[in-house]
């Protein structure tokens, strides 16, 4: 399996960009809390990828597609609670929000497709 050929992975190597660039322009005071969450949430979902990918067996793959599934959905609420507090705008909300909810959907499907190889 090479998982960086699969549209999962570049979505969420992508989001992972889009996170690290919106972030770069909130408050200083977010920097250690709000900022640093999101950035780890959100390289979490393609390093978590690329780990489980080269594991041996599926339950072990599927733990780490399942950490990446918890760290896609971490990211879900902090992008809601950066638009609420008004760091990020309705447009760039909507279009993070709508990419990282695909992520979560593929990650879902990949998840199942484990499970049908047994």
């Amino acid at each position: 399996m090479n998982i960086q050929d699969m549209e999962v992975f570049k979505k969420s190597h992508q989001i992972t960009l889009d996170i690290y660039e919106i972030t770069k322009k909130f408050p200083k005071e977010e920097s250690f809390s709000l900022v640093k969450q999101m950035r780890k949430a959100a390289y979490s979902i393609p390093t978590n990828l690329s780990e489980g990918s080269v594991k041996s067996s599926d339950k072990d793959r599927e733990h780490f597609f399942e950490i990446s599934l918890g760290s896609c959905s971490e990211l879900i609420y902090e992008l809601l609670l950066s638009h609420d507090l008004g760091y990020i705008d309705k447009q760039t909300y909507d279009k993070l929000d709508e990419t990282a909810l695909e992520i979560k959907k593929m990650l879902y499907g990949l998840k199942k497709s484990l499970h049908k190889a047994e």
